[in-house]
């Protein structure tokens, strides 16, 4: 049976919130958390491997996508807040289970989501997110520059982190095979960051980014704690973080399943049906 990727919008705490959906309600559920400057369109590969066995909901954060993008003098763009706006999404939606999918963004939120309600968790999967401060990478000293002093470092900042080269050194890496990736991906992303308003909310939420590097530990301890059914997919060709990484979150957690993958940071672009044969065999196992 096929089930048709389903797109909605929905009022949470006052907010358009965007989200697509497929797939049968009474399957397992997958949250899909997205990243920088993606939005619940970088899950679409997964849509179509997926949805006949299980239920997927993406949702754009709020200055993401198709959600609403209020004005930062009006609106806290915080991982605390979006981590609260996306549990009220997911109580609003009746999703009580579910297991987390995270890419880069989606991890901050996607923790303090678990933290919050970790009885809502039935597992973890972390497509090139980070959890340990010594996954971020040489790029990041501009960026930690920027938590320090963000009025004498806002311009560098938004050049580092929002400039048309970075948008497509995000998705191609350093990887030698540069046919095998759409141009469309960067410039469709770029177009998006020179919206009005953009650039102020991008600056806003990356200067929150410093609480999540804050919050790293915690996050590690109640992965120690909680042990729970984590699989950890890597693009090798990733210059965002540090290729290190996978194996930290083993050590916090040593019956995960860890795999590197011959793709980069969006690790979807080019490597979707290996990405979907994991999720599968992965789900199968952990239920």
């Amino acid at each position: 049976m096929e089930y048709p990727i389903l797109y909605r919008t929905m009022q949470i705490d006052g907010l358009s919130i965007f989200y697509r959906e497929a797939g049968p309600k009474s399957a397992p559920t997958l949250l899909l958390l997205h990243g920088l400057p993606s939005s619940s369109r970088m899950f679409e590969p997964l849509f179509a491997r997926l949805s006949e066995h299980y239920r997927l909901v993406a949702p754009d954060y709020p200055g993401f996508g198709h959600s609403d993008w209020p004005d930062p003098k009006k609106f806290a763009y915080t991982f605390d807040h979006y981590a609260e706006i996306m549990n009220h999404f997911t109580e609003a939606l009746g999703l009580s289970r579910y297991m987390l999918y995270m890419q880069d963004y989606g991890g901050p939120v996607g923790f303090r989501m678990a933290l919050a309600h970790p009885n809502r968790i039935e597992a973890l999967i972390v497509q090139d997110a980070v959890a340990h401060n010594e996954g971020l990478g040489a790029n990041w000293k501009t960026r930690r520059a920027f938590w320090a002093d963000r009025a004498a470092n806002e311009s560098a900042l938004r050049t580092n982190l929002l400039s048309l080269a970075t948008t497509r050194t995000r998705h191609v890496g350093n990887d030698p095979n540069l046919e095998r990736y759409d141009p469309d991906l960067w410039t469709d992303e770029f177009a998006f960051l020179n919206q009005p308003g953009q650039a102020e909310i991008q600056s806003d939420l990356f200067y929150d980014y410093r609480t999540n590097v804050d919050a790293y530990p915690k996050w590690q301890a109640w992965m120690r704690e909680k042990q729970p059914r984590l699989l950890v997919i890597w693009g090798k060709y990733d210059l965002s973080f540090d290729l290190g990484e996978p194996e930290r979150y083993r050590k916090d957690v040593p019956s995960a399943q860890v795999h590197i993958l011959d793709a980069g940071h969006f690790a979807l672009d080019t490597a979707a049906a290996d990405i979907a044969a994991l999720v599968r065999g992965f789900v199968s196992a952990s239920r």
